[in-house]
């Protein structure tokens, strides 16, 4: 753990073994840190904030040293792209995406650091001037889930960063590889004692503390919905303020003048990239019932076809799930579908391979005869578990779309434009994409409606995110009102 600039252990001595999804085998013993830790690192980081120069550092230094991180980054690419297909058992060609995409958000954000001077407002008050500024909002808590441990940790910390906060990083305790080795990066690249703090350990102990401590002024959470529901009760001690992403049950509309083969191909990327462990997956098919019968048989074709293995072989298409427990719950909402009255076409079952018998694998998974009020449909499973529903035209289509607690991102597929823009306008989502599904980058935010969330991440919203807006008032000419005689 990286604690006010050093390197240190578990006040506990405590550590916990890291294993790769793939086979199970022990790949790093990482400390295990608890609640103590946590205080000390918040300690480190309101010391830093309140008494250090990191604040009030020139946001061109303070780019400049974000900078650095992104350079770090694309050197250390390759290193860095093994660590998490080890952690995660994704694909390494996936791995090495992520790490460039990573990288570019440094330098995205690296850029932004010195482009707000304020604003001047107009006064109606004569002889005065009147501006905006943004600074700073304090201590930040961050917490990163595991499916894209150092990416999710890089639109989090690189913002906070460059804004001039101080930072308390927990990162899942089942991944936290690439995010040890990015402190390592963070502390290389010159940042002040105290200013990035890294504490390794369970949500229970360590997120729970940065969630209810006072000296906290903000909390970031990327995961799952019932523990961003807990966070907002803790965070409320303080009123701190809060940036939550809860994940999404993702439509992904399919209508019947569609590109056939792009729509089938991105319905696989969308339901079954990284075993469809995305909180932006589009896990809800939508298909217009003219075409539903055709496009799912090919569907379900290509589906059973999804080469699952060791990430790191050139030919493996998905890796595993993350780990027993992950699986174990994805088999249940395998039962709860067959329960409900939807129909498996695909999977639903472990492969059956030899070499895979070591791994958290599961078959992609296809369910047809789905209904909107189903747990399937509604529910997010975070597997590889795609449902089907049909629809009749557009009304139908959207309404389905909308009837979900989530509000993340989806898609729409037409050759008819100004349907797609009439659909994408009428979706209660963070991010539409027409014709394509997954495409996100720095320059745009990222976040979602309703129960996905609150705040956005990424673009100048996600560097907002990070600041606390004061304006502030002079009079040029000042004299007394006399108001009290």
């Amino acid at each position: 753990m990286f604690i006010n600039g050093t390197w240190v252990e578990a006040k506990s001595n405590e550590t916990r073994a890291i294993i790769n999804p793939y086979n199970q085998e022990e790949i790093f013993q990482s400390a295990e840190g608890n609640r103590d830790d946590a205080k000390a690192a918040i300690q480190a980081a309101r010391v830093a904030f309140d008494k250090g120069e990191w604040p009030n550092t020139p946001a061109k230094e303070r780019g400049e040293i974000v900078q650095k991180i992104a350079d770090y980054i694309r050197r250390d690419n390759e290193e860095l792209a093994e660590l998490e297909t080890l952690d995660t058992g994704k694909t390494i060609e996936e791995s090495r995406v992520d790490m460039d995409d990573i990288a570019g958000v440094f330098q995205y954000f690296a850029g932004l650091a010195d482009k707000d001077g304020g604003e001047v407002i107009s006064s109606p008050i004569p002889d005065s001037e009147s501006k905006v500024v943004h600074e700073p909002v304090g201590v930040c808590g961050q917490i990163t889930p595991w499916n894209y441990p150092l990416l999710q940790a890089a639109w989090k910390i690189a913002p906070a960063l460059a804004a001039g906060n101080t930072i308390v990083v927990k990162p899942s305790e089942i991944t936290p590889l690439t995010t040890v080795k990015v402190f390592e990066l963070i502390e290389e690249a010159g940042a002040p004692k105290g200013v990035a703090n890294l504490v390794l350990g369970k949500g229970t102990d360590v997120g729970a503390e940065l969630s209810e401590n006072t000296d906290v002024d903000l909390i970031s959470f990327t995961g799952g919905i019932d523990t961003g529901k807990k966070i907002m009760q803790s965070a409320s001690v303080n009123v701190k303020k809060i940036a939550l992403e809860l994940g999404g049950k993702n439509p992904n509309i399919v209508f019947a003048d569609a590109d056939f083969e792009t729509a089938v191909d991105q319905a696989l990327n969308a339901a079954f990239f990284h075993a469809g462990q995305v909180c932006s997956a589009g896990a809800r098919l939508l298909v217009e019932d003219s075409i539903h019968d055709e496009f799912v048989e090919e569907l379900v074709k290509r589906a059973g076809n999804i080469k699952l293995g060791n990430g790191f072989d050139d030919d493996t298409q998905s890796g595993p799930l993350i780990s027993a427990e992950h699986r174990a719950k994805v088999e249940k909402y395998i039962e709860v579908g067959q329960q409900e009255g939807a129909k498996i076409e695909v999977g639903g079952k472990r492969p059956e391979k030899a070499e895979l018998q070591d791994g958290f694998f599961y078959l992609p998974t296809v369910f047809t005869n789905c209904t909107s009020d189903m747990r399937i449909v509604q529910e997010e499973v975070f597997g590889p578990v795609l449902t089907v529903e049909k629809f009749s035209g557009q009304e139908e289509a959207v309404e389905k779309a909308n009837d979900t607690i989530y509000g993340l991102a989806g898609a729409v597929f037409t050759t008819d434009i100004g349907k797609a823009e009439e659909v994408a306008g009428s979706l209660r989502l963070g991010t539409v994409w027409i014709n394509d599904f997954h495409p996100y980058f720095a320059q745009a935010p990222w976040g979602g409606y309703k129960q996905s969330g609150i705040g956005r991440e990424l673009g100048k919203p996600g560097l907002e995110e990070y600041t606390e807006v004061k304006h502030i008032f002079r009079n040029r000419k000042p004299e007394p009102i006399h108001w009290f005689k």
